[in-house]
């Protein structure tokens, strides 16, 4: 199949365009700028030029496509809202240019929040409050019932490896800056967590087999507590780790500390029985055992 990719260039969608390539698929992947279509190009995908508010570019990608991934998202949480609605119309954009093909349309998503006290499941449904982004979700997911394949992947909050540059990364920062690795609480809530390249192969599934209306869970380890998270920045940077109070966790983590705190442990049970799905790459704390958070 020839696969529109957006968020091409970004964590994850570097990781998926070789994953499809490698696959026999063909990648024509989303790009803003010069440099990220050079990037896109390197990967060995064709471009198409356009941003997620160009909605011309979106339909033109997609009605040239057997099927989209859609990765793209503009994470500032300072405009969370404005992100949404851009999100939203991407979404509407895409899902009616493939309306009525069976064609594959993959959405990204995530499962923290999904349940609290208990382990998340793929049964379970995103409280539409929680981030204004579930509406485009949900607005993917419509597109089932209107001739689409429509899946979506919930990722882990951490989706780690050589090169992350998000959630673990901006912790090792906070450490460096702070002169000690913290945790909040007793550093009982945990976080599900999956390595990139196994993330990249279970969108690759999905594209691939995922039944209509599918949620599929990208989380390889079901809960690392957020303890043993801190204890191992404290041993990449020689530094002692230390608890931090719930009502100090704010002035500490700043805008992290709503995500740090959160108890998200996730299965993928279903996933792995639904599609196949084997990950095999290091866990989080090997990968962070490994020194490359370490590096920068």
């Amino acid at each position: 199949m020839r696969i529109f990719v957006t968020g091409a260039t970004g964590w994850i969608g570097s990781a998926v365009i070789p994953e499809l390539l490698n696959a026999g698929h063909q990648v024509l992947g989303l790009a803003r700028s010069d440099t990220a279509a050079a990037s896109v190009a390197g990967l060995g995908a064709e471009v198409q030029r356009g941003d997620l508010a160009d909605l011309d570019s979106l339909r033109a990608g997609a009605g040239a496509s057997d099927g989209v991934v859609h990765l793209g998202y503009n994470h500032d949480f300072s405009r969370m809202e404005a992100a949404a609605q851009t999100d939203l119309a991407a979404i509407n954009a895409i899902g009616a240019e493939l309306a009525g093909t069976d064609r594959p349309f993959v959405v990204a998503s995530g499962v923290l929040g999904l349940a609290s006290g208990r382990v998340a499941t793929e049964r379970d449904m995103p409280d539409p409050g929680l981030h204004p982004r579930t509406a485009g979700v949900e607005a993917a997911m419509s597109f089932a019932t209107r001739g689409v394949r429509s899946s979506s992947v919930r990722f882990a909050p951490t989706v780690h490896g050589p090169g992350d540059h998000g959630f673990v990364a901006v912790l090792v920062g906070i450490a460096r800056e702070k002169g000690f690795s913290g945790y909040i609480g007793d550093g009982s809530s945990r976080w599900a967590a999956v390595h990139r390249l196994d993330a990249a192969n279970l969108v690759r599934l999905a594209v691939d087999k995922a039944p209509t209306g599918a949620a599929l869970h990208a989380t390889a380890e079901e809960g690392v507590p957020t303890r043993v998270i801190a204890d191992a920045i404290g041993r990449g940077l020689h530094l002692p780790v230390v608890p931090i109070p719930a009502d100090q966790a704010s002035d500490h983590f700043g805008w992290m500390a709503r995500f740090f705190g959160l108890d998200g442990p996730a299965s993928s049970s279903a996933t792995r029985q639904l599609l196949g799905w084997n990950p095999v790459q290091p866990g989080l704390i090997a990968d962070l055992d490994a020194g490359h958070y370490f590096k920068h």
